[in-house]
């Protein structure tokens, strides 16, 4: 048991640092709250999306941007697409690849942020939110692996986690980015 906790914790060590070794990605994670920084500013919001452990993670991204993180701030506007009569409807009356698309459709506006967390990159109905996202000329955040994928090229900020052999590595990579982000914009509007 110990052998295999032991492995676990290397495993996810050497992703992690693997991670903060690629200067793209330290980057890609300042653009990114940048992004979503000015964003707000102007009075856009947030939309988060993500199937899974992704969407868990959209959802706590949007929380701790309506709720708080670390500081006593206003709240911001975000919203994880995690409704589940609305996923139910969308996916029963339509398809299953539309259940984020269509909420974009119906909220989204130009300016506003779309954060797609996909671990493969290949999600359709990420990919279709992506592509109902750039149609309303919102900007896309992607949250995904350093394997070949179309989430990486259709994202205007793509963030990159080192590939393992598990998705849960991603994920581990992926939280740690959110709280990042969320930092970085709690400081960067503590400027203002």
């Amino acid at each position: 048991m110990k052998k295999i906790l032991l492995e676990s914790l290397q495993e996810a060590h050497e992703a992690l640092q693997e991670f903060m070794t690629n200067e793209e990605n330290l980057q890609a994670i300042i653009n990114g709250a940048a992004m979503i920084s000015n964003a707000l500013q102007k009075g856009n919001k947030v939309i988060c999306c993500g199937n899974g452990g992704s969407l868990c993670d959209a959802t706590h991204f949007a929380e701790e941007l309506t709720g708080k993180f670390r500081d006593e701030r206003v709240p911001l506007p975000a919203i994880s697409i995690n409704d589940a009569a609305h996923i139910t409807c969308v996916g029963n009356d339509y398809s299953f690849s539309e259940i984020f698309s269509r909420h974009i459709d119906a909220i989204g506006q130009k300016g506003d942020i779309l954060l797609a967390i996909s671990t493969s990159g290949n999600s359709e109905n990420v990919l279709k939110a992506c592509e109902s996202a750039r149609k309303r000329e919102m900007y896309i955040i992607g949250l995904t692996s350093d394997s070949a994928n179309s989430l990486r090229t259709q994202s205007d900020v793509a963030i990159c986690a080192p590939r393992k052999r598990y998705s849960d590595r991603i994920q581990e990579i992926h939280i740690k980015v959110i709280h990042i982000m969320i930092q970085l914009i709690e400081y960067k509007r503590s400027l203002e």
